[in-house]
C-alpha cells in the first residue's frame, strides 16, 4: 500500500514517517492492506476541516478525531489482484485539535494516539467496523492493539493483553 500523506495544520513533527510506520503495522493484521496496488491518503488537518467534512458527507455536525472515507467494498478489497493498475483505497483525515486533546486526556503521547487513529481508519478503510456488533468491535479492538504492538505502543483500551 502506497500512502499519500499531506500535513496542514499540525504541529512539526514526522507525521510522513508515522503514517508509513502505522501502514506497514496494519498490514501485517490485516493482509489485504499489503497489496502493492492499493493507494491511501492521510490528511492530518484541523479540527474546523474535519468538522466540514463531517458535516458534509457523514451529516454529523461536529469534529471528530479521525475520519475515514472507503472507495472500495470489502468484497471488491479481498479479490483485488497483485498485479494491475493503482487503486484507491480511501481517504483519512485526522483533527489536530482533537487528537492532541484525546491524547492529554489519556496522558499518551499525540504520535502514539495519532499512529492508534491511523490503524483505525486504514482498518475501516479495509471494511472492518466497531458499531454494527459487539463481535465486529471486538475484533478490530485486537487488531488494533496487535498493530500499535508491532509499533512498540501499548494497548489503548487497556483491558486486554493479546
Amino acid at each position: 500500500m502506497t500512502i499519500e500523506i499531506e500535513v496542514e495544520d499540525w504541529p512539526d513533527g514526522d507525521w510522513s514517517a508515522l503514517a508509513e510506520r502505522a501502514g506497514d503495522a496494519a498490514s501485517h493484521v490485516e493482509p489485504v492492506l499489503a497489496n502493492a496496488r492499493l493507494e491511501t491518503s492521510v490528511l492530518f488537518t484541523s479540527d474546523a476541516q474535519v468538522h466540514q467534512l463531517n458535516r458534509e458527507w457523514r451529516d454529523r455536525d461536529k469534529p471528530t478525531n479521525v475520519l475515514s472515507f472507503p472507495m472500495l467494498e470489502r468484497d471488491s478489497l479481498l479479490a483485488l489482484e497483485t498485479d494491475g493498475p493503482p487503486e484507491m483505497l480511501g481517504d483519512i483525515a485526522l483533527a489536530y485539535e482533537t487528537c492532541a486533546r484525546e491524547a492529554d486526556e489519556k496522558s499518551i503521547s499525540l504520535e502514539d494516539h495519532t499512529a492508534h487513529l491511523i490503524i483505525h481508519g486504514l482498518l475501516h478503510l479495509a471494511g472492518h467496523d466497531h458499531v454494527t456488533s459487539d463481535t465486529q468491535a471486538e475484533a478490530m479492538e485486537a487488531m488494533e492493539i496487535a498493530a500499535l504492538a508491532k509499533m512498540g505502543i501499548a494497548d489503548p483500551y487497556g483491558d486486554r493483553n493479546v
